[in-house]
């Protein structure tokens, strides 16, 4: 690891630390393999059907995760800083993605190889434990989008969105893309707002 980055690297540093406590030897096993790397707007993380290798740590800037059916995208989450993007089934599986992630704006993040952390696994109980917790949390995200799309009306997703604290999707995300993730078209998102803006 280079001196050049060591303010950003801190940042991840940080944010490891508030799922697990992490030694100065801990942290020295990844910061070794650590990059920064700059993507523009509208370039991709990952794009599907390529195999996924790395692990992205956001410090500036917001991506758009979707899947492609029929050629129409469906948006499934969105980052910003500080959140950990991957295409972690097809790091852990090897196989090709079945996700798109996509720069929205340019955006800058620390990288690491996913092998790495396969390798910290074996180095250290920390590092273990960080990664069932990351997989736990991924695991909670996913059921929750399954229960929003499966059971939730376009009305009550939209309104949980305004009451759950993802207020940067809110402020920072274009309106097509909000809609497209909500799963109605921005006409529809529209008239939600408006009828509910009506009903205050």
């Amino acid at each position: 690891m280079t001196t050049e980055h060591q303010d950003e690297y801190l940042l991840l540093r940080n944010h490891i630390a508030s799922f697990v406590p992490l030694s100065d030897v801990d942290w020295e096993l990844l910061a070794l393999h650590l990059s920064k790397r700059i993507l523009k707007k509208n370039r991709l993380f990952i794009q599907e059907g390529k195999k996924a290798n790395e692990i992205g740590f956001v410090l500036e800037g917001m991506f758009r995760q979707y899947y492609t059916k029929d050629g129409e995208e469906k948006t499934t989450y969105f980052f910003f800083e500080n959140h950990f993007i991957s295409s972690y089934i097809s790091c852990i599986t090897g196989k090709p993605s079945l996700i798109t992630i996509e720069a929205l704006s340019q955006s800058t993040y620390i990288s690491f190889p996913y092998k790495v952390l396969l390798e910290l696994y074996e180095k250290s109980m920390v590092w273990q434990k960080f990664g069932r917790l990351i997989a736990e949390y991924l695991g909670i995200g996913l059921e929750e989008r399954m229960v929003s799309l499966l059971l939730q009306s376009p009305e009550e997703r939209y309104t949980e969105l305004l009451n759950s604290n993802k207020t940067k999707i809110l402020e920072r995300i274009p309106q097509h893309y909000i809609a497209n993730y909500l799963g109605i078209t921005p006409v529809s998102m529209s008239r939600i707002r408006n009828r509910l803006l009506k009903n205050k």
